[in-house]
């Protein structure tokens, strides 16, 4: 999918990964300075009325298909919380050079972090992939710690992918229309690491949304960052009512395979978890 002319401004944009911080600090998903956002904007944009400050800076991952291309970043230590609030003291803006190594960072004078997020080599790698396999114009990804899907991560029975979907996705008819390929699971990995960032690009070219095993989740939209914040949110409602059932000795079943099937179906919903 792209987004056609006439594009978002730099405002609206910056309103919209507002919003979806703060619903993500709503339901519990980024305690402290936990999470962050970055979305690719991939059609000629000027930063510097809103970010008139600007360096050089060098790519975590090398990016050439992106020359030229912009995103919009969270800063290392920064609270999602307080995105809203004041996006660009919050925010940095930066565009990918001609060699795909290097970028420009813009901010504003009252940055408040001094480096971009730690797990922007994942970000950049996931939207490398994604946007040279589309062609979209757009990309927006989450990294939030949703507490009840963190938590059964770190059971191990839940670590098992298939176990996983079948048993969080039977909670509400709305999951698998929104979830259709079921969540994916990455196994743990040191937080900002080259292992994590592979095993997330792997994983989300089938999914919409994976889970760091122990640490939280990845979730990725063409269209806009608020929807990829509602696929946090639906796979942290599953895995809630799936807590709530484990501390109610499983009295609940849920729906059936061939219930979730038929909604599938009433829906036209390709999916492949049950």
């Amino acid at each position: 999918m792209t987004i056609e002319a006439p594009f978002p401004e730099v405002d609206e944009l910056l309103n919209l990964v507002g919003e979806a911080g703060q619903r993500l600090s709503e339901i519990n998903a980024s305690e402290g300075a936990a999470g962050n956002i970055s979305v690719y904007l991939g059609w000629p944009i000027d930063p510097r009325r809103r970010f008139p400050q600007m360096e050089s800076i060098e790519l975590p991952v090398a990016a050439p298909e992106l020359a030229g291309g912009s995103f919009l970043v969270t800063g290392s230590g920064r609270r999602l919380r307080e995105i809203i609030q004041d996006p660009v003291a919050n925010l940095g803006f930066v565009v990918i050079g001609g060699d795909g190594r290097s970028a420009q960072l813009y901010t504003s004078p009252r940055r408040l972090f001094a480096r971009l997020t730690s797990e922007f080599n994942s970000h950049l790698a996931v939207h490398r992939d994604q946007i040279s396999a589309t062609g979209t114009n757009f990309h927006a990804l989450i990294h939030a710690q949703p507490p009840h899907i963190t938590y059964l991560s770190h059971v191990p029975r839940y670590r098992d992918q298939s176990y996983l979907n079948q048993h969080l996705l039977r909670w509400q008819p709305e999951l698998i229309v929104n979830l259709p390929e079921g969540i994916g699971l990455v196994p743990f990995h040191i937080p900002g690491s080259p292992e994590l960032m592979a095993a997330t690009v792997a994983k989300l070219r089938v999914h919409r949304i994976v889970i760091w095993a122990k640490h939280g989740v990845m979730a990725r939209s063409d269209v806009s960052v608020k929807r990829a914040a509602d696929r946090i949110e639906y796979a942290e409602t599953a895995a809630h009512y799936e807590y709530l059932n484990l501390v109610n000795g499983e009295q609940g079943d849920g729906l059936s395979p061939d219930e979730v099937r038929t909604i599938a179906n009433a829906f036209s919903i390709q999916q492949n978890v049950f």
